[in-house]
């Protein structure tokens, strides 16, 4: 078997065009998106650099995130520092801990869309 990564996020929404337009507009990312260097936008796609990513799951007691959430979504970023201010402008509230983030790790961040999912902003180390 030979699994070549993540195809899809799939999550229930009260209103899911209103999450689509606040992942769209202050994250970039969604259907019709690309990060950078990953060449022309398709309506239908996000189109992603490659990179790593972690699959893990977690004790169903962890304090890691919300104990009535059943998954936090992590995003691999490129400039924690630069994105912070300008979600704190758009009114989103970052939290950010020094014992989150770890040299050999990376820098985190945390906000919550409009209904309350937990995102997890990771900057891995510089390579």
């Amino acid at each position: 078997m030979s699994v070549l990564g993540i195809g899809g996020l799939f999550f229930r929404a009260r209103d899911p065009d209103l999450l689509n337009a606040w992942y769209r507009d202050h994250l970039g990312i969604g259907a019709g998106c690309a990060a950078q260097d990953t060449g022309d936008i398709d309506e239908w796609i996000w189109k992603t650099q490659a990179g790593p990513v972690v699959f893990a799951p977690f004790k169903a007691d962890t304090d890691y995130f919300a104990a009535d959430k059943q998954y936090m979504l992590n995003l691999r970023v490129a400039d924690l520092d630069g994105m912070l201010p300008a979600l704190m402008a758009a009114g989103i509230a970052v939290e950010t801990r020094p014992e989150w983030n770890d040299p050999s790790v990376g820098k985190f961040a945390r906000i919550h869309d409009p209904e309350g999912n937990a995102i997890e902003l990771w900057e891995p180390p510089a390579t």
